[in-house]
């Protein structure tokens, strides 16, 4: 059982708990741990979406055939700035964790790394893997190209994913900056989310099978698709996306890719790519550092309009959450537990 006291988690009990899950499945100990700490850290950010709700599908989709419990992620070819990963359908955590340490190593050699992974399928929030890259003073970015579920301006249906990409930038005294963002409106997940706790959603964030925005979740999966945030800007994020991590790495693209949580014995071939900067390279890394905090400074300093108590980098929110989830405890959303309580009974956890 899953302890949960006065609304929270606790961080330890959660790792713990899935965890034992995925050790009931078959995986290895060291990998389990590896996914355990990608999933809890995400909700310890409160991207709930991305963290440990996704856990269960992704068992889910390992009994069934479409992962690998046992595989490894293997480099195929590289160079001395890139490196090409055949994930081996393993937990998508473990290659996503593995290509961007070894694009950290690239960088470390020549200045910049590109790590292209295929053979791969859902890796959570893409965040977490920006984020090793700046914990090694580095300038990383992550993405991935996931399943059709978001049209373009001026198509019908579903063209492409709802692509992610992140970026994390160390700084000297301030805390990493960071962006975790899909390029529709809003990830699908929370469209997801809204669906399992039957509540509205607001008309930006799909259109229906005939192309018309709905406050109905359910019509995503009746055919409908989500918006591109921004319109054409978005659809043009995502593209480069689906070049850099589908076209690029070997994987699937666009109506190539499957949707993992249906077609869950299926190999999925998604595609992830991590780019690594050093900023050594160009200046001491003390100097850059002090160039970012002077950055935040200049950008918390900044006056604020009416109603507005400060002004945010990116990532400064996920990081207070993460810090009072560390003390308190993770409050979990509903939604999140209840998938956690059905793994539970999945395993007879």
């Amino acid at each position: 059982m899953l302890n949960v006291t006065n609304g929270k988690v606790s961080v330890s009990d959660l790792v713990a708990y899935c965890m034992r899950a995925m050790l009931k499945a078959g995986m290895r100990e060291e990998d389990a741990q590896t996914t355990a700490d990608v999933l809890v850290t995400s909700d310890t950010w409160g991207v709930y979406t991305h963290g440990t709700k996704q856990l269960r599908p992704l068992l889910i989709h390992m009994r069934d055939g479409g992962l690998d419990p046992l595989a490894n992620p293997q480099i195929i070819s590289e160079g001395s700035s890139w490196a090409h990963v055949d994930g081996h359908y393993a937990m998508p955590p473990v290659s996503a964790v593995m290509a961007m340490r070894t694009a950290i190593n690239k960088a470390h050699q020549s200045g910049i790394g590109f790590s292209g992974v295929y053979h791969s399928s859902h890796f959570g929030a893409a965040g977490y893997y920006a984020m090793l890259a700046a914990q090694s003073d580095m300038i990383g970015l992550a993405m991935t190209n996931v399943d059709p579920f978001m049209t373009v301006p001026g198509a019908k249906g579903r063209v492409l994913g709802t692509n992610p990409i992140t970026y994390a930038i160390p700084t000297g005294k301030a805390r990493p900056v960071f962006l975790d963002m899909a390029t529709s409106t809003v990830a699908a997940s929370k469209v997801f989310a809204a669906e399992t706790l039957g509540k509205p959603i607001p008309e930006t964030w799909i259109v229906d099978r005939d192309g018309k925005p709905s406050t109905d979740p359910s019509e995503l999966l009746k055919g409908g698709a989500m918006q591109p945030m921004a319109g054409y800007k978005g659809y043009g994020i995502a593209l480069l996306i689906e070049i850099l991590a589908g076209v690029l790495t070997g994987a699937a693209f666009t109506t190539d890719v499957k949707t993992w949580i249906i077609d869950t014995d299926a190999r999925i071939n998604q595609g992830h790519a991590f780019i690594v900067l050093d900023p050594q390279i160009m200046m001491p890394i003390d100097d850059f550092k002090a160039r970012m905090d002077e950055l935040v400074r200049r950008i918390h300093e900044t006056p604020t309009a009416p109603g507005a108590q400060r002004i945010y980098m990116p990532g400064e929110m996920e990081w207070e959450r993460r810090d009072d989830a560390l003390k308190t405890g993770i409050p979990l959303p509903e939604d999140v537990l209840l998938y956690l309580r059905d793994m539970g009974d999945d395993w007879d956890l």
